[in-house]
């Protein structure tokens, strides 16, 4: 089962402890910080997990650690908290990708909802990558040629126009065809191409 960790990230210390007692209590595992600046510096070595992120606070406020942490290349689910009066704030956070906004004084229940939203959301993105790197496993025991055999398939290019592509007989072009749907075990074309737009989202991810 994967551990239920959160980051807390707020300037209220009263916030701050009762909502970790509150996490706690639920079996999450619970680190908190006072700013929004001193998420951002520890965020790139932080195991993965759900951030509960206060919209407004001195320094860095909520939007804008949004931003940041997506410039930072770290995709973990954000819930932004929200004081009185913020609902427009917590719109614009959902528009830059928050899974969910709780408005203060919230309930256990609502966050612990809100934070469900964001463990499916990072188990769906452990299955997702764990296929793209299955997918491009399975390209690598392809050659050189037939590689470029599939990228030409790829573009949507027929036999004959990938032969002249390549100098080679569209005849040796089947039989490059043949050699990798075996090896990457699949029936049809579009079984191929799922691999590699699989193992395209690896490379897009570096």
């Amino acid at each position: 089962m994967m551990e239920r960790r959160v980051y807390l990230v707020d300037d209220e210390d009263a916030i701050r402890r009762s909502a970790s007692f509150m996490l706690r209590t639920s079996g999450c595992v619970v680190e908190s910080f006072n700013s929004a600046d001193a998420f951002l510096k520890a965020a790139p070595d932080l195991t993965s997990g759900c951030i509960l992120l206060d919209v407004r606070m001195p320094g860095t406020g909520g939007l804008d650690a949004q931003l940041a942490l997506r410039a930072l290349g770290i995709t973990m689910p954000v819930i932004v908290m929200t004081g009185h009066g913020d609902i427009s704030i917590a719109v614009r956070a959902m528009k830059a990708g928050a899974v969910d906004f709780l408005e203060k004084p919230f309930e256990k229940a609502s966050m612990i909802a809100a934070l469900e939203q964001g463990w499916a959301r990072l188990a769906a993105a452990g299955r997702a990558q764990t296929h793209a790197h299955d997918a491009e496993a399975r390209l690598n025991v392809l050659t050189p040629r037939e590689r470029d055999v599939l990228n030409g398939l790829v573009d949507g290019l027929p036999n004959k126009t990938i032969a002249h592509d390549l100098g080679i007989s569209p005849r040796t072009v089947e039989i490059h065809r043949a050699n990798l749907m075996a090896k990457l075990d699949v029936k049809s074309l579009s079984e191929a191409l799922r691999i590699v737009f699989a193992a395209n989202a690896v490379s897009a991810a570096r």
